[in-house]
């Protein structure tokens, strides 16, 4: 998770960063004011749909964000087949509710005996380990 997250708040950063640079040399830079960005709803908008488009792409093709990668692990649904964008947006929700219950819903994992956490068990999918390159 903490790959992930990295990795998602550099391309928040990386967006934002856009946003400003080209709303500067729109507006011109002596009469923008970056700071007017934050009440904007459309930047706001644009910067919170990042994380979740981050996800869904990844776990929709192929089922690894680039942290999963590094780790060798794959999300996919309970009969082993890869997360349909359905199956991806359901996880998604999920998730979200395991990270509102103070994130119990990823301790879960140490009592269940099949180590899943809420998200797993309510979109009915699973982290398996997959196999690395051969050396």
């Amino acid at each position: 998770m903490i790959y992930d997250a990295v990795t998602v708040t550099a391309l928040v950063l990386v967006a934002h960063i856009l946003v400003v640079v080209g709303a500067g040399l729109i507006r011109g830079l002596e009469n923008f004011d970056a700071a007017g960005l934050a009440g904007n709803p459309l930047y706001i908008a644009f910067l919170t749909s990042i994380p979740p488009l981050f996800f869904l792409f990844f776990w929709v093709r192929g089922g690894q964000t680039l942290g999963m990668k590094t780790w060798r692990m794959r999300v996919v649904r309970f009969d082993g087949a890869p997360l349909t964008a359905v199956d991806a947006l359901k996880r998604l929700f999920a998730s979200l509710l395991s990270w509102a219950c103070i994130g119990l819903g990823f301790l879960w994992i140490l009592a269940d005996r099949e180590r899943l956490a809420w998200h797993d068990r309510l979109s009915r999918t699973r982290l398996v380990m997959t196999t690395g390159p051969r050396r």
